[in-house]
């Protein structure tokens, strides 16, 4: 559906599917020329590259339609937070990823790690999550929870 609008797409086996590491470039043959030549001269030329590619094609044909377990936590994480102080959305939230603007980013994911909660700050204002393959039902739940205790933390007057 995504791809649909586009001529060239890259996408991630990480995360959501669950391979150690790997993307794939889909596009026109003069496209993927270009981006091999562009890879090797940055030094990504690899060996044992199959490795790598069994995992993604593991990843690929096992999967895939656990992917929108994925995208239902997304969204309830982020209906979970709806309404939290100091938090905003600034784009929608279709698939596993849910972005978060906040004062002082950087210190909200440390606050969160304090917590058990992982996530990354992507500038001064803004937190991306993402919901994959090791993040269950009790783990939405969790961050849910960190996300508002320390937006909650944050808002509470000095000394209280």
């Amino acid at each position: 559906e995504y791809a649909r609008h586009v001529d060239t797409i890259s996408f991630c086996t990480s995360k959501g599917l669950g391979a150690p590491v790997g993307s794939l470039l889909v596009g026109p043959a003069n496209v993927i020329q270009q981006a091999r030549r562009l890879r090797k001269t940055l030094g990504g030329g690899m060996r044992q590259a199959g490795v790598i590619a069994a995992a993604s094609l593991y990843a690929l044909e096992r999967h895939v339609e656990r992917l929108r377990d994925d995208h239902a936590r997304a969204r309830r994480f982020r209906e979970g937070l709806e309404g939290a102080p100091g938090l905003a959305f600034p784009m929608p939230s279709p698939t596993n990823m849910v972005y978060v603007e906040t004062l002082h980013a950087h210190d909200f994911v440390s606050a969160l790690r304090a917590q058990g909660v992982l996530a990354m700050a992507l500038g001064p204002d803004t937190i991306r999550t993402v919901f994959h393959l090791d993040v269950d039902d009790a783990g939405v739940d969790r961050a849910i929870a960190a996300f508002r205790a320390v937006a909650a933390e944050r808002e509470a007057p000095a000394g209280h």
